[in-house]
């Protein structure tokens, strides 16, 4: 009998905890509060799901910016899924040189050892060459560690470190596969349907989607406008065992038609890239290419790196492709985001690509950082749209200052341009602040639109000076005015593309003040 009780009473207790359990889930959900699911608590406090059923953010693409971002979030707390076409180390002729601004934003975010063990090589400024001329610019880097300074390395292999470390975060899963559309519903982004590698199709759920599959992006035009620009092509080479004029430096060459790119990429490798302007490259396969490059763009290379260029074509292992050029023109969605070249791109001559991602995402972590919940989606789009007003200060000094220098560097007949292309030599030539002001602008160390206008106007006028002494006649005070006129020219529809006002006046802007949302 004293057994019969004992287990009368013991399952009266389970039957009555089972019902006080009913009872509580049922008044949580009659007041809109979810079932908290696992969560993990990172040192810097915040929290994020570990339900493995469950995602807090997918990221599509695992380039530079999706896994610096899948790194960072994760290191927040957040659950993060990331799908990517392929996980196979990359091979590209772009996306090897980090600027010393990107570096610094490597480093807030953690991610500076990943350009350990890749052989990478430090970069301290650039070289110039014009006419037989050449002048170094360096970055000034006085004011930092000893260990900042530009990083130019194969692509692929710190790609590959990128993702190795953010993999290495338990709530990070690195998948590969093929994001074929994202997941919609009443207008609001619920996830992705893709496909593994394997064919299967499946369907990921999230509340934030992050779309950052790079420059050829196919998810792109339901959450932008996108304008893209191929103004040219560059055409790639490797250079093996080359001595550069300026060890540890980028060396840029005002070639005719168009600049000339050298910079190392490894202890033993430099990197060319010739620019091509127009819609089409001479054939590779015929040998015009070959031809168009021992011909037309050898004679200009400096006489120290001739040999190693011919060699470098001979071998045969050219490569070509566009460079494109996409302001940033979003459509705010609630439950998705565009980040990377899928949501903004710049022409590559100035290697700022890599710098604007990582002060993108830092920008992105600290806006998200505040936030325990992604699940009320319009209002967190709401807030969101902040980022595209704090982004500005980096993105459009960097975005205005490569396709200004793009169009000054490159050859024209135009008397006032050819005046211009020189008159930008010879001013970065004076030293002073006259080279470190546009060189810390390049290098993303002092990221102010103004003094981007300031300095490209003062090259303009300094222009303008150089015809008008000793003596000004009718045709030089001509050319001087189509000088200035040339310049506007330039830089104005590229400032007009970014938004005036959110690259001058962001405090005008209303999303500039979003705070974060107040949990109910």
């Amino acid at each position: 009998m004293a057994d019969s009780s004992v287990l009368g009473w013991i399952l009266c207790s389970l039957i009555t905890l089972v019902a006080l359990c009913a009872a509580v889930f049922k008044r949580r959900n009659r007041k809109g509060i979810s079932v908290p699911v696992n969560t993990v608590l990172t040192s810097n406090g915040e929290c994020g799901s570990t339900d493995a059923s469950h995602a807090d953010v997918i990221i599509v693409g695992a380039g530079v910016a999706g896994s610096a971002l899948a790194y960072t979030l994760g290191k927040d707390g957040r659950r993060v899924h990331v799908i990517e076409r392929d996980l196979t180390e990359p091979d590209r002729i772009v996306g090897e040189l980090l600027q010393p601004g990107g570096y610094l934003k490597l480093m807030e975010l953690g991610l500076e050892d990943c350009v350990e063990e890749i052989d990478a090589q430090k970069v301290f400024g650039y070289a110039l060459f014009k006419d037989g001329k050449h002048t170094r610019l360096s970055y000034p880097l006085e004011k930092f560690h000893s260990d900042v300074s530009g990083r130019s390395f194969h692509n692929g292999r710190f790609i590959q470190r990128m993702r190795e470390k953010s993999a290495s975060l338990p709530n990070v899963h690195l998948e590969q596969g093929t994001v074929t559309s994202l997941l919609e519903e009443k207008g609001i982004i619920g996830g992705v349907h893709y496909k593994t590698k394997d064919g299967q199709e499946l369907t990921a759920f999230a509340p934030l989607t992050i779309v950052c599959d790079g420059c050829f992006s196919n998810l792109r035009r339901s959450l932008c406008n996108p304008k893209v620009d191929v103004p040219s092509y560059f055409v790639g080479l490797v250079l093996e065992n080359c001595h550069l004029p300026y060890s540890n430096h980028g060396h840029v060459i005002l070639a005719d038609p168009s600049p000339i790119l050298f910079y190392p990429i490894s202890s033993t490798e430099v990197r060319c890239l010739v620019d091509v302007p127009g819609q089409r490259v001479p054939s590779i396969a015929n040998g015009e290419m070959a031809n168009y490059l021992k011909t037309v763009v050898a004679p200009q290379v400096p006489p120290e790196i001739y040999d190693s260029f011919v060699a470098a074509v001979d071998k045969g292992n050219i490569r070509t492709m566009p460079n494109r050029s996409m302001p940033a023109a979003p459509h705010p969605t609630p439950g998705a985001l565009l980040m990377g070249d899928a949501f903004n791109m710049r022409h590559p001559l100035t290697g700022g690509g890599m710098t604007v991602a990582l002060s993108d995402i830092v920008v992105l972590r600290n806006l998200l950082r505040p936030l325990h919940d992604l699940n009320d989606a319009p209002t967190l789009c709401k807030y969101l749209e902040s980022f595209y007003t704090l982004r500005k200060p980096v993105a459009s000094t960097i975005n205005t200052l490569a396709g200004a220098l793009y169009k000054v560097f490159c050859a024209s007949p135009d008397q006032a341009r050819k005046e211009m292309r020189q008159a930008c030599f010879d001013y970065l030539s004076l030293g002073g602040v006259f080279s470190t002001g546009p060189i810390a602008l390049l290098s993303g160390l002092n990221p102010r639109p103004l003094s981007l206008v300031l300095h490209f106007f003062a090259v303009a006028i300094y222009g303008v000076g150089r015809l008008l002494v000793p003596f000004p006649s009718p045709k030089r005070i001509w050319i001087g005015a189509r000088l200035i006129s040339g310049a506007s020219g330039i830089i104005f529809p590229i400032i007009k593309a970014e938004g005036v006002r959110q690259m001058f006046f962001p405090g005008m802007v209303p999303a500039y003040y979003r705070a974060p949302p107040v949990v109910k």
